[in-house]
């Protein structure tokens, strides 16, 4: 059976691949043949994630989505994840995640014992996208309340923000004029940013 690995983490500083070993572990462990792995750095609160809709445009009915956990694959608002579960079930696709027995089950399950499986595995992984949600959305509410605290404390406070990587932003620029015709997407790669970053640095500097 062929199974398709989806790694994902929030930020630059964790790693996506993180997972891999272990899931390429556990393919083999199921007799699963990995024919895809997809990685990005992007938050789970996010449907739209490239690497994520490349996995689903390229799987076949009856492969595996394999995941480390739920909140890897999502921590999207309910009509989001509803939108995202719809999809694989649209592509007939089955969602196993790594730190849920329940859904291992649906590598070899078949018949009624397959269906009931089914159906008790849709059910955690509901509970757990409501939790990892939840989460995500004490957290966000953690970081306001802080900042209106120290607002509350001294009025004059302001959040100081991210300060520019002069060394990548020198990066960037040296590879636009040494390059002019690469997409922002290479540019990105080699420079180890991202897209987003590329652009604002090209409109700043206005480097053609």
């Amino acid at each position: 059976m062929n199974t398709h690995l989806y790694l994902r983490a929030s930020t630059k500083d964790q790693d996506a691949n993180r997972a891999k070993v272990a899931l390429e572990s556990f393919a083999i462990e199921k007799d699963l043949r990995i024919v895809g792995v997809y990685a990005e750095n992007i938050s789970g609160t996010k449907l739209n994630r490239p690497e994520l809709l490349s996995l689903l445009d390229t799987a076949e009915p009856g492969d595996v989505l394999l995941v480390e956990s739920v909140d890897r694959l999502s921590r999207l608002s309910q009509p989001d994840w509803d939108t995202l579960k719809g999809t694989i079930k649209t592509k007939g696709l089955r969602l196993v995640v790594a730190d849920l027995p329940t859904s291992h089950m649906l590598v070899e399950a078949r018949g009624i014992t397959g269906q009931i499986m089914d159906v008790i595995n849709n059910m955690l992984i509901d509970l757990m996208a409501t939790m990892a949600r939840l989460d995500q959305e004490k957290r966000v509410e953690r970081i306001k309340q802080g900042l209106e605290n120290k607002k509350a404390a001294n009025p004059e406070w302001k959040p100081s923000g991210k300060g520019r990587n002069a060394a990548k932003w020198t990066k960037v620029q040296t590879l636009m004029r040494e390059h002019p015709t690469m997409s922002a997407e290479m540019i990105a790669k080699l420079a180890d940013c991202g897209v987003a970053t590329v652009y604002r640095i090209k409109k700043e500097s206005k480097v053609a």
